[in-house]
Parts: C-alpha cells; structure tokens; sequence
C-alpha cells in the first residue's frame, strides 16, 4: 500500500471516531450559575428549615437587658405648715426650738464622727423612742432629722419604724407610700425603689409602708438585720434617725435597739413615772449609748430650756411645745 493510501485510510478511520461522539461527551459539565443581584430586588430569603440548621449547630446569642432605671422618688413637703407646727425648718428664723435641737443633736453628731469618749459600732444609727404612747417620739424623730440635715456636713434618713402605728408621713402632711415593710415582705422592692427625697435638701424618708400582722417577727428577722446592716456600712456617711414604737408597749423597738448605735428616750414631763423609765432603758441596755430627751417640759422663766433628768449615759433636755396628737 502507497503512502497516499494509508493516509486516506487514516483519514476514513479519524471520521468514524468522530461521528461515534456526542455532544453532551464533547461538553464540559455544567456549573450551577449564580443569578447576578437586582440592585432593586429584596434579599434572598432564609427559610425556616435552613434557620433550626443554623441554630442547631450555633450558641445562642445573649443580648445585654435593657433595664429601666426606677423612677426618681420626690415628694414636697409644706415647710410653712411645718413652723405652724412648731418643727424646726430651714432657713426659718432662729428660734427656742431650733437651739434646742442645735444642743441635743451635738452630742450623737460628735459619737457618729468617732468623736466621743470611744468608738461605737453602728454609730450613725440612731433610735428615737420613748415608754408609752403620746411621749413625742416621732415628733423629736422628725426635729432631730430635719435639724441635722442643715448640718453642712451630714445627710439625714428618717426612717419610720414604728410600723404598727406609723405617723412621720402624716405629720410631715404626705400620703401613706410603700416602705419598710414592703421591702421585708416583697423581694422585688429594693430599698431603692421606697426611698424618697425631698424638698430639705439633705433629708431622706423611708415610710413604715404597709401594715403587716406580723411586723414584730419582720423587725427581727435576717432580712431586717441584712438591711440593717447594709444602712451601717453603706450608708456610713450618712445619719439615719429610727422613729421607733414605745419600749413598753411592743417588742419591736427592743428588736432595733440590739442593731444601734445610739438611743434617745423621750420622756414626758410631769407624766412618765420613773419607774417606767427604768423599765424601758433595762431593755436597751445592749446599746452602748443611750440619751435622755425631756419633752413639754414648763420653762421657769422667758427662753429657760426645761431640763431633764439622765440615766445611763447622756443628757436629758427638754422643750415646750407639744407634738402633734398622736406622735
């Protein structure tokens, strides 16, 4: 066979190899292609099936919580209707009771600043209370706090602990609000959300709240003595004035008085008995301090204090004007 020969057989053969492929054989494999995206169009959708994959294999997200801060607490007290009264206010001419106050408050100052004869645990907390009923307890609780807080150097709390009959809102002419007892009872009130300031710049409230059949066993409680003693080391800038019940009559301000530092007994003139006296401070002798306060003492003479008469540790001073019926 001649050259030529074998190179149309070669040719015959390369032809029918050819015409054997198909197209599909002779193209590549084709490629999912992407659509290009619709500047205009909505972005792709992910389907709730491919969402549990995602989350399936992924860890939560924890979004920080948003809290709401509670609500500043401010209240407006009459301080007109306060001097009508015969409680000391700010900025009022001086007057007897407001020197009164200037000479009973300076001892428990000098004791809250580690200034007295020696230190004393829980100084800042002071307890004002008194034998029996009707003695003026909450009306000296509320001159010695507002006479205080026109300290340069102090702020004040006052905090009415007489819960069983409570009187500081009444007498300062406020509504009755949420207070100690709701913060014992409900663990979702936080002291925070029951303190109240107001228009004496330096002086706080924390109201009884509402009444409880068991106020006795609250006060003595490990949740009274937790914030007991978050008001000592938390507050240990500030003095913070307890108007307590009458010793004789309940248990509850016995209960306080193992958490104070200081005490005030008041005691009415030409009334109180000494013997009561003597068995009211026998259940307070677990405080280091105790002061004397003679209250609707007579005065001898034009701007003479009536003074009072001491046991324990202390003074006993006195002031003529009666309190508010009730206190």
């Amino acid at each position: 066979m001649s050259i030529i020969e074998k190179a149309v057989e070669r040719l015959e053969q390369l032809q029918k190899v050819s015409a054997l492929r198909t197209p599909e054989a002779e193209s590549p494999p084709e490629q999912a292609s992407v659509p290009a995206a619709d500047p205009g169009s909505s972005p792709p959708k992910i389907t709730a099936a491919a969402t549990a994959d995602l989350d399936a294999g992924a860890k939560p997200v924890q979004q920080p919580v948003q809290t709401q801060p509670n609500p500043e607490r401010y209240v407006e007290i009459d301080i007109d209707r306060l001097n009508s009264i015969g409680i000391v206010t700010p900025n009022a001419p001086r007057s007897l009771i407001g020197d009164e106050y200037r000479i009973i408050k300076r001892p428990l100052l000098r004791n809250a600043q580690g200034k007295g004869a020696a230190a004393i645990a829980n100084s800042n907390l002071i307890m004002v209370t008194s034998s029996l009923p009707g003695e003026g307890k909450s009306f000296s609780s509320i001159n010695l706090a507002i006479s205080i807080a026109m300290e340069l150097d102090h702020t004040v709390l006052l905090i009415d602990a007489d819960v069983s009959r409570p009187s500081v809102l009444n007498v300062l002419g406020l509504p009755p609000r949420k207070g100690l007892m709701d913060v014992l009872t409900d663990s979702s009130v936080e002291l925070g959300d029951v303190l109240l300031r107001t228009n004496i710049e330096k002086l706080s409230l924390l109201p009884a709240g509402s009444a409880h059949p068991r106020a006795t066993e609250l006060l003595a409680s490990d949740a009274m003595n937790s914030l007991l003693a978050e008001l000592a080391e938390r507050y240990s800038d500030r003095i913070i004035v307890f108007d307590s019940p009458p010793l004789l009559v309940t248990t509850e301000s016995r209960v306080l008085a193992t958490h104070m530092g200081q005490i005030v007994m008041v005691v009415e003139a030409n009334k109180t008995t000494q013997s009561a006296v003597r068995q009211a401070l026998s259940t307070i002798e677990s405080c280091p301090v105790r002061l004397m306060l003679l209250n609707k003492a007579e005065r001898s003479g034009s701007g003479a204090y009536g003074y009072g008469y001491g046991y324990g540790y202390g003074y006993g001073y006195g002031y003529g004007h009666a309190p508010k019926e009730g206190t």
